[in-house]
């Protein structure tokens, strides 16, 4: 039986707990006519912050737990018509999205001192649920979303819920373009394609080349193969067969190059007729502009269009004009002239979204340039109904819906596999420990406490969804920071990244290191066994600036999986040490009950190939068990392949510096500052 391979919960499983219940109190929903969350939080009870730790190979003796459980709720949703912009630059409906698509997506938060880039966003995961709706309608576009929904406003960049917005904001806006390919869009597209690069030879009347006639063919050779495949799918539509083929372009040819050619005296009478039948429509001159485009278009620091024929240069330029782009000639005398698109980036965008071109290369020029895009101003906030919606996760948290700039579910960092539970209870019933600062500063306000290192966190990640809205996290760092009581954090969220000051802070006093979790840099396996985690490239760039912030940070491999990622720890570690990182640790997987048996289910779900493989490796490194809880040999295993991932790992850290530890952490500075109601000693 198949299993769909989507990126939702890590596991559908839900075992009974082996111990006593658990005792807990509910958060009271403020909207009781709202349908319940697929992730119930509740409330941590408990008097008492930091966790003691007793174990010999752990390298902290407290730890502060701000939430026990990993969300991964999703509340962020737009109704399933609302079109979104994909990386081909494409409108289309959200409730048509698939995971594997890839959208046309920027950066969640810029860099310190920079703006916000374009980039692409691999949607990660979709829920569709049924919740209550706003209408949110600006001056060019209008869209229904629930009220968490969060936007990109215009005037200061900060994301904005829904229900926050009012008339007069402004958000961050581009053109929406959802047009469709029609059969005058494809005889444009074949007629643009064939003036820029293609080669002709037909007339009609002409017969066999055996009879005394010119050799007669139709032929398109490019280096990229999307525009290739386009032309075989349009041809086809009118009768014409067609296939992509290799291209021999002769000893001096630079570019391995395919192409599409007819050789059939009927099938050239069908593309004769097509290329001369111009069309006065609008479908027709988006279509001319996008073959054209990808024949000889460059998309770089500005888009430009090439052509020796300057009568052709002015045809694109009036098409061009009908559709609202101003296009100047730039001539060169002897060489071929060009054309440029007069304009901001978002023109560009219109351009793309608009004619549709096929080269994903040159569209992707867009990546990586600032997201200068135009102001869109709210104009009304309205009640909507109660009505089904659509969710996306995406690699970067971001896309753009009905034009404007808005944010997925967060970017949620998934379980430990020895995390506080197993199965789906611990991805959607979260403890919050909602008054942890509070605690914080009580226990080190204390005379009785003694300044030492306090781990971030000991059982589950500080840094998942929620903490974006609660801050338990950032304020527990506050106080950290005002006591300068040294900090050690571990995490796979890139949020890490917005503590960024108060970690600096306390590292300018010797006093807080940062380590990253990455278990892969495959972008595959990474969906498949961290489906809701930052991806990789997410936590080496969070890592990238905490360590320009002056923050001390390694890389923690963990786990690693015998069969199935150890041999990714030298990419790894390439990578960390590219980011700033300063040390590297590694921990062997360990699957204790019940955790066992959800691993060996979700390896026969995804990789049915491998499971033998893989539990047979853990149990070699384990004694023959799948797990091994004896202290000194639990984190790095035994045996011949566990002493082989050790020896792999030295020699790589060793070669990117990365076999060190990191500074220690100092106590020197920590300081209890005054409360209000005491009296400053005089010395």
């Amino acid at each position: 039986m198949s299993h769909p391979d989507v990126p939702g919960r890590g596991t559908a499983a839900n075992p009974p707990n082996r111990y006593e219940p658990l005792h807990v109190e509910l958060e009271p929903d403020p909207d009781s006519d709202a349908p319940p969350a697929p992730t119930v939080f509740y409330r941590d009870a408990s008097r008492t912050i930091l966790a003691e730790n007793d174990s010999p190979d752990i390298g902290f003796r407290f730890s502060l737990n701000p939430y026990r459980g990993c969300e991964h709720g999703c509340a962020y949703c737009v109704e399933p018509d609302t079109p979104i912009l994909h990386a081909d630059m494409a409108w289309r409906p959200i409730g048509e999205v698939r995971v594997g698509d890839v959208l046309f997506g920027f950066d969640e938060f810029p860099e310190p001192g920079r703006t916000r880039k374009f980039r692409p966003a691999a949607v990660e995961a979709v829920w569709w649920s049924r919740r209550p709706t706003l209408r949110l309608v600006t001056e060019r576009t209008e869209v229904v979303a629930t009220a968490e929904h969060r936007w990109l406003q215009a005037r200061d960049f900060r994301w904005s819920q829904t229900r926050q917005l009012a008339a007069g904001r402004r958000l961050r806006y581009v053109p929406v373009v959802a047009e469709e390919f029609d059969d005058d869009y494809r005889i444009g597209y074949l007629a643009g394609m064939t003036l820029g690069d293609g080669t002709f030879r037909y007339q009609p009347g002409w017969r066999s080349r055996c009879l005394g006639f010119p050799v007669a063919y139709w032929r398109v050779a490019l280096a990229d193969q999307e525009p290739l495949l386009r032309l075989v799918e349009f041809l086809a539509r009118f009768g014409v067969e067609a296939h992509v083929r290799p291209f021999h372009g002769g000893p001096r040819a630079r570019r391995v190059m395919e192409m599409v050619q007819v050789g059939s005296l009927a099938r050239l009478a069908i593309i004769h007729a097509l290329l001369n039948a111009e069309r006065d429509s609008r479908s027709y001159r988006r279509g001319f502009l996008a073959g054209f485009f990808d024949a000889e278009g460059y998309s770089g620091d500005c888009l430009r269009l090439s052509q020796v024929d300057v009568s052709v240069l002015e045809r694109v330029q009036r098409y061009a004009a009908g559709l609202g782009f101003t296009f100047e000639v730039e001539p060169r005398p002897g060489k071929a002239s060009t054309l440029r698109l007069v304009g901001r980036l978002v023109d560009r965008i219109r351009f793309f979204s608009m004619c549709r071109p096929a080269i994903a290369r040159k569209i992707g020029a867009l990546y990586g340039c600032e997201m200068n895009v135009n102001p869109e101003t709210v104009l009304a906030v309205e009640p909507g109904p109660v009505a089904d919606v659509v969710d996306i996760q995406t690699s970067t948290g971001t896309f753009f819906a009905a034009g404007l700039a808005t944010h997925n579910c967060y970017a949620r960092p998934t379980h430990e596999y020895l995390g506080f539970s197993a199965g789906l209870d611990f991805e959607r019933r979260i403890m919050v420990k909602e008054d942890a600062p509070a605690l914080l500063r009580q226990t080190l306000a204390s005379r009785r406490w003694e300044p030492q290192v306090v781990a971030l966190s000991g059982n589950t990640d500080c840094y998942q969804p929620v903490e974006r809205r609660l801050e338990i996290t950032r304020r527990c760092l506050e106080v950290f920071a005002e006591f300068r009581n040294p900090v050690s954090a571990i995490t796979k969220s890139a949020l890490v990244a917005r503590d960024a000051d108060l970690f600096a802070e306390l590292a300018r006093q010797g006093a807080a290191h940062v380590l990253f979790s990455v278990t892969t840099l495959d972008p595959e396996l990474a969906r498949r066994m961290e489906p809701r985690a930052a991806r990789p490239e997410r936590r080496l760039e969070a890592m990238a600036a905490l360590a320009r912030a002056g923050v001390p940070v390694a890389v923690l491999i963990g786990p690693v999986i015998p069969g199935l990622n150890d041999a990714e720890i030298p990419r790894i570690l390439e990578a960390a040490a590219r980011a700033g990182a300063q040390s590297a640790s590694w921990v062997l997987l360990r699957l204790p009950k019940p955790v066992d048996e959800l691993f060996e289910r979700w390896l026969e779900e995804r990789y049915p190939e491998r499971r033998a493989r893989v539990l047979a490796r853990i149990r070699e490194t384990r004694g023959g068990r799948l797990s091994d809880s004896t202290f000194g040999r639990r984190q790095r295993g035994e045996g011949e392949y566990a002493e082989q991932i050790a020896a792999l790992f030295t020699a790589v850290a060793k070669k990117h510096g990365l076999d060190r530890r990191l500074p220690p952490l100092s106590i020197e500075a920590f300081r209890r500052p005054a409360r209000g109601d005491e009296q400053l000693t005089l010395l």
